[in-house]
């Protein structure tokens, strides 16, 4: 199914005691789990991260999706530009249809870049990241300068942030952090034949990834300032520099939770989003914006062990990053329901209790949310989609076409 995204005139998932109960009666006639793409909260999402971006092009995150055909909804709009891909072979397979794909992860891949080298088309669309001359040789050692298309490049500079008082605060990505290191980089890959230096990437996950709503935050917050400013010069040196070594057509910035922050630093072209379109739980808790549900999904109950437990058939659906209850799916429909903690979200089922759970019967069903927002498309071949109450048809994940990457 095609997939047309319009500014939504309202916010009905705003009330909960209408919303969930109107998913449950139009995916009455489905079995359990049932992935739920709510079109217009997804339509909200995609027109909010537009309003917050305010004329800076956006980049979509495709991890953070995995679902084709809500990549080419999106990318019709106008402000959205281009895919940010999570591996090269998934990379390869969304340029068949898209013109320009970066992928935001190194790549040690030898069939993949083999593919890439040997296909003009796939060179002119997709560009790789580098932040080491080893992932050049690498690269030369699958197909050897001259005997291949020229490969598009992007140097990535780290954004985490270095404080005396917490130490490394952000994500282990690349080892580039100086302006200088950044320089000697972009030159090394100049100096290369077979290789095109044609972008840079700063991902600053201590702010895009870290919650900060609430008044606990008020040291995350203060971190956060005290980084975006720290990086704001960094990276507009070392852009300075590599623009003087190569012509740049992007550089890439930020993700959904530090939009605001990252589109007005003048060295950045372009942001990444791609978690605010599906809306999942973890980002619930910022202070600069409220994502709508768009993406949810419902287990069944399937038997009552005793008189204050419903058991849900499977659940486990754990996002990645450190182990802890944030990583846990959210139960938001019935309210009054909670996990058992010796047992938590299991594989194959997943006991609540509560208030609600004396009401459950066998065949009932339970709304519940992910953490992180693509990873749920792992567990399902494809989406409901249901627009103004109604199941208005399907679309398939990735999982769906039969693609997992990673």
């Amino acid at each position: 199914m095609t997939l047309a995204l319009t500014r939504p005139s309202g916010t009905p998932w705003a009330h909960p005691e209408t919303w969930w109960p109107s998913l449950t009666a139009a995916t009455r006639a489905l079995d359990a789990p049932v992935g739920v793409l709510a079109v217009d909260a997804l339509a909200a999402n995609a027109f909010d991260l537009l309003d917050r971006a305010a004329g800076m092009p956006i980049r979509v995150a495709s991890k953070s999706v995995r679902v084709r055909g809500v990549l080419d909804a999106v990318l019709k709009l106008p402000g959205y530009r281009g895919i940010l891909a999570y591996t090269l072979a998934e990379a390869l397979w969304l340029a068949e249809d898209f013109e320009d794909i970066v992928v935001g992860y190194p790549t040690a891949d030898r069939g993949s870049l083999a593919r890439l080298a040997a296909n003009e088309k796939f060179a002119s669309r997709v560009t790789i990241m580098i932040d080491d001359v080893a992932q050049l040789d690498l690269v030369d050692a699958v197909a050897a300068p001259g005997k291949r298309a020229v490969i598009r490049v992007a140097l990535e500079l780290d954004a985490s942030y270095r404080s005396r008082a917490l130490g490394h605060v952000g994500v282990r990505r690349s080892p580039i952090f100086s302006p200088a290191d950044a320089g000697a980089l972009a030159q090394a890959i100049v100096a290369r034949p077979g290789f095109r230096l044609v972008g840079m990437m700063a991902y600053e996950a201590q702010i895009a990834g870290v919650t900060n709503a609430g008044p606990r935050k008020t040291a995350i917050r203060a971190m956060q300032r005290a980084s975006i400013r720290e990086l704001r010069n960094r990276r507009s040196e070392a852009v300075a520099r590599v623009r003087g070594i190569a012509e740049l057509e992007f550089v890439n910035g930020g993700g959904t939770g530090s939009i605001e922050s990252t589109r007005v630093d003048d060295s950045v072209t372009e942001v990444a989003a791609g978690s605010g379109l599906f809306g999942p739980h973890l980002f619930d808790h910022y202070w600069q914006f409220t994502p709508a549900p768009a993406a949810s999904f419902a287990l069944d109950v399937v038997r009552r062990p005793t008189d204050d437990i419903a058991t849900l058939l499977g659940g486990g659906w754990i996002a990645s990053g450190p182990p802890g209850p944030d990583r846990v799916p959210k139960v938001v429909w019935p309210q009054g329901l909670k996990m058992i903690a010796r047992e938590g979200a299991g594989e194959v089922q997943t006991p609540l209790q509560g208030a609600a759970a004396r009401d459950l019967k066998i065949g009932d069903r339970v709304w519940l949310r992910h953490t992180k927002a693509g990873e749920v498309s792992e567990h399902l071949n494809s989406f409901t989609l249901v627009e103004g109450g109604k199941h208005v048809g399907d679309i398939p994940t990735y999982r769906g076409e039969g693609k997992a990457f990673l």
